[in-house]
Formats: structure tokens, C-alpha cells, sequence
């Protein structure tokens, strides 16, 4: 987890973590790794294939589901609907409600972005964000009846909306000056080396929506001036490094070729014309092969693939032996996975879980510094992961 949005959570949320332990009536797995002993607990049952985790300053959480519906989760666990989601919200295929994020400054300003799939014309879509305010009547009062998005701003939307109901993207990451948003190719892949189109990139955006004056393809009239990087199948994970200075992301490959990638700004991550992956059925090549210049090589990559989705690096605050590691789920194979990072290099790979609890959608470090663990099925669960 960035550091520096690690601190301006962990200002407010401390006095509550004690509680939060306390109050928690939940089902327990014990699991053995190679550093750790932890326990997993079954926080939250019954939700329809969460998507992404948020923690509020209370300790509360945020969860949204795919079908178009976001909920808080109350420390002692109840769960409730908080209304006020976009009109054009439209759950198609792999799209929906998608990734969630809290403005650095959210203590004061309540400001959530909020990515999702943006229905268009003749039944195409794609894959727009939000900003809004997630409000209580009671200033002094975060009681989860009353919790309700206000004042949404639309900020992105991807250009051109296309048909279909694949790769979506959807990630969504603040830092202290940006917004990133992670998109797809909606299966279009020649799309992802065309600039002039949002499709397989990697957006960078001021908080207000704007455009950075230095994002890498301002001068470049042919391009969107929006881009950060391109050249990516269907981004599923992204974070940021302990000293915040590295953003990391991973993405779906086809059959095999799904790639962990530190991302460069304006660099270009070869889909569809280098990849380690095939197609599907055929096993026939796709591209040129797996090298091209001026195309980046994936720090990591897994054949077969595990469907990796969400990714966080670990603060080691409650698992000190996982300090700056990587953790990610997998929806193949329902793992979490663990990469062991060493100045920048995966030097080795743990897998953990071993579908024992369904396909991991996301995973999130929370103020605790326990792990917390969104499964996709019609009956998700939110897990937690804390050390023996």
C-alpha cells in the first residue's frame, strides 16, 4: 500500500482497530506458509460477485458488487445498500460496478471515485469513472442506513464505447497527485496499440479529471492526451509500492501470458503483438512472439494462466515477514498468491489457499495490517487474513 495514503488512514482509523478485532463472530481456517501462520476468517457472506474493498476512516468498509449495487460493512460486520450510483450504470458480461477508491484527502472532503460500465448507444458500453461524495445526514454519525453518494461528477469515459461484454479494465488508484484508471481492450486487441483510443491503456488524470501537462502523448494530436502507458490486454490489478514512487499492475493474458508489469510512463506493453500466451483452443501464435523492440518484457508471467485479480504490496505492519511483497488473487485457481520482491525483481512465488475459498477477486491491506479477500461467486464472501 502506498505509504504516504497509508498514513493519512491510519491517523484516523487506529483508535477503532481494537474494536473492530473484538466485535468480529466469524469462521476461522488456520493456513500454514513459508513465513507466516495466519487465520482466515469469514467476515461477510452472501454478497454477488464483489468487485472491490474500500476502508473508511471509522474502519467500515465499502464493498461494490458487480450487479450495480455498493455496500458498506459496518465494523460489527452488518451490511446495507448505499444508494446514489450512476443512472448509466449497466452490468454487462464482465462490467458493472468496478473499482472503487478514497480521495487521500477523504477524512475532510468524503470524495469516492468510482469506476463501472457506462451503457451507450445501439447496446455498446465501456468503462467510465466517477467522482461523488459519500455523505451521512449526521455529520457525527457514520450509521450505515444512512450513507448515500451525492454530488457525482463524471470524469472518464472511455472513447470509443464498443460492443461486447469482455475486458472491462476497471482498477481504479489515487495517489497523492493522480488518478489511474485501468482499462481493457474489450476484446479489440488491435485497439491497444492505436493511441488514438482509450482501449487496452493505462489512464493518468489530475483528481479533477484533468489532464496532466506532462502525460506522456500531450503533443501528439493523433493520440488521447489522457494515456499513460498502452499496449495491455485487460489490467485487473494495480497498487502502488511502499515508497510510492513504483506503480505495479498486472494483467490477463489469453491462453497463458497473464504478466506483472512495474509501469514506465509512455511505455508500451506489447499486446497484441508480443505475448507469452496463445489462443485459445487453437494454441495457435499470437503476434510476433514474445520480444519486439520498443515493447516492454513482463517482470513476471505465468503459463498456464491464474486469472491474477487485485493486487497489493504489504506494509508488514501485522506481517512483517511479507514486508514489500506482492499478494494477488487468482480466479482460475482461487489462490492468493505471494511474490517475494527483492530491489524490484520476483525472486520467488508462494500459493496459498489452493481454491479452498473460490476465485479471488480482490485483496486489499487493511489499516489493521491484516489481509482482506473479495471471492467471486453469487454467494461471495469478505475474508480476512490475520497472523497466529
Amino acid at each position: 500500500m502506498h505509504f504516504l495514503i497509508r498514513l493519512a488512514r491510519l491517523r484516523h482509523i487506529a483508535p477503532f482497530a481494537i474494536l473492530f478485532i473484538l466485535s468480529v463472530q466469524a469462521f476461522a481456517d488456520t493456513v500454514k506458509s513459508e513465513k507466516h501462520t495466519f487465520s482466515v476468517d469469514t467476515l461477510v457472506k452472501d454478497l454477488n460477485h464483489p468487485w472491490s474493498l474500500v476502508f473508511l476512516p471509522d474502519g467500515s468498509m465499502v464493498v461494490s458488487e458487480r450487479n450495480g449495487v455498493l455496500k458498506h460493512v459496518s465494523t460489527t460486520h452488518e451490511v446495507t445498500p448505499i444508494q446514489g450510483l450512476p443512472d448509466k450504470l449497466v452490468d454487462k458480461g464482465q462490467g458493472g460496478l468496478l473499482g472503487l477508491a478514497l480521495a487521500t484527502d477523504f477524512e475532510e472532503s468524503k470524495t469516492v471515485y468510482i469506476a463501472f460500465t457506462e451503457s451507450g448507444h445501439l447496446g455498446k458500453s465501456g468503462t467510465s469513472v466517477v467522482r461523488a461524495q459519500l455523505n451521512t445526514p449526521s455529520p457525527s454519525s457514520l450509521a450505515p442506513s444512512n450513507l448515500v453518494l451525492s454530488n457525482i461528477t463524471p470524469l472518464f469515459t472511455q472513447t470509443p464505447k464498443l460492443g461486447g461484454g469482455r475486458h472491462f479494465g476497471g482498477r481504479l488508484l489515487v495517489t497523492d497527485e493522480y488518478l489511474y484508471i485501468a482499462l481493457g481492450d474489450r476484446g479489440n486487441q488491435d485497439k491497444a496499440q492505436q493511441n488514438r483510443s482509450h482501449v487496452g491503456t493505462l489512464i493518468r488524470l489530475n483528481h479533477d479529471g484533468s489532464v496532466p501537462i506532462d502525460n506522456p502523448f500531450t503533443s501528439d494530436p493523433t493520440a488521447k492526451p489522457e494515456i499513460f502507458s498502452f499496449g495491455h490486454r485487460n489490467i485487473q490489478g494495480m497498487t502502488i509500492d511502499n515508497d510510492g514512487k513504483t506503480i505495479w499492475t498486472h494483467e490477463h493474458g489469453p491462453q497463458g501470458g497473464d504478466e506483472l508489469n512495474p509501469i514506465a510512463k509512455g511505455a508500451n506493453y506489447g499486446w497484441p503483438i508480443i505475448t507469452y500466451g496463445v489462443n485459445y483452443g487453437t494454441g495457435s501464435a499470437i503476434g510476433k512472439g514474445t520480444e519486439a523492440d520498443g515493447m516492454e518484457q513482463p517482470l513476471h508471467y505465468w503459463v498456464p494462466s491464474i486469472a491474477p485479480s487485485g493486487l497489493e504490496m504489504v506494509s508488514g505492519s501485522a506481517f512483517p515477514r511479507w514486508e514489500g511483497d506482492l499478494l494477488l488473487g487468482s480466479l482460475k485457481f482461487g489462490l492468493l498468491v505471494r511474490l517475494d520482491i527483492e530491489n524490484g525483481k520476483v525472486v520467488s512465488e508462494e500459493r496459498l489457499l489452493d481454491g479452498k475459498f473460490g476465485r479471488i477477486r480482490d485483496v486489499v491491506e487493511g489499516p489493521d495490517g491484516f489481509i482482506y479477500l473479495l471471492t467471486d461467486s453469487s454467494n461471495g464472501a469478505l475474508l480476512r487474513l490475520r497472523p497466529q
